[in-house]
């Protein structure tokens, strides 16, 4: 791609530097392997994505010393929403990701490159019984926040401290009836204009950082690992294991969102 050439010499060299070896195609055939054609003319060939459960999603907190900050997608339909709030759950600190098997936009290139490089440092964890999760999670300490338009409170006067896990609703349909069944609190984001609602991605990133914004790296966060020394609520030391290799990009030029490379 000879408009990005300068940009693409630089990554050739920093490979080249890690010892990653460097295989030059056309356009067409980097857009065939990667997937879809929004790759921005580079793409990193990884092992296998390795997901993770919800003890380890849980001991990582305890690694931290924080409260679990867990986000969970219910049922999202748009790749570009998964990849973008992927991207805001890992700015705003959250530990990991949960979400269905089933029903559910796949963690696609476009989702990858959506998330600029977030899918490579969060926990994913992919599930079959999504509510069942969500209660699994409650009994563990954790409350289960969900926004409703009707809700009584808005997020910023709601205390979202603690263990906490946010879900968002698929754009369509919102909250599906079993996890809305699962859910704890709901609360509402304030709208002003004349539009009535924001994009999934939008409202799930306003909530994740209104949380974010009002956890006490103080008294909060020590009080859940200590309750959580219940050995029926505390994750195995098997599920202690180190995240999946972290594969550092680097943007070979801005595009909308300023995601990164593609992953193929």
């Amino acid at each position: 791609m000879p408009q990005r050439r300068q940009a693409l010499e630089r990554l050739v060299l920093h490979a080249t530097t890690l010892r990653i070896p460097i295989i030059e195609v056309e356009g067409g055939s980097l857009t065939a392997m990667a997937g879809f054609d929004g790759h921005q003319g580079v793409a990193l060939v990884v092992d296998a994505r390795r997901y993770a459960s919800l003890e380890e999603i849980l001991a990582r907190a305890i690694e931290r010393s924080e409260p679990p900050f867990v986000l969970a997608l219910d049922s999202l339909e748009d790749p570009q929403n998964v990849g973008t709030l992927l991207r805001s759950a890992e700015a705003a600190g959250v530990h990991g990701v949960i979400f269905p098997t089933e029903r559910q936009a796949p963690l696609s290139p476009a989702a990858v490159k959506a998330s600029a490089g977030a899918t490579e440092h969060l926990l994913l964890c992919p599930l079959d019984d999504l509510p069942g999760a969500l209660a699994d999670l409650h009994v563990r300490g954790l409350r289960i926040v969900g926004a409703e338009e009707d809700a009584p409170l808005t997020a910023r006067e709601s205390d979202l401290r603690g263990g906490l896990a946010i879900v968002v609703g698929s754009e369509g349909r919102g909250l599906s009836p079993a996890v809305r069944r699962r859910c704890d609190l709901f609360v509402r984001i304030p709208m002003r204009g004349s539009i009535g609602s924001l994009n999934a991605a939008v409202a799930g990133s306003i909530l994740l950082y209104e949380a974010s914004g009002q956890r006490d790296p103080g008294p909060t966060s020590e009080a859940w690992p200590a309750a959580a020394a219940d050995p029926a609520t505390t994750p195995p030391a098997a599920g202690r294991r180190r995240p999946a290799r972290a594969v550092k990009g680097t943007d070979t030029g801005e595009q909308e969102g300023g995601a990164g490379p593609g992953r193929a």
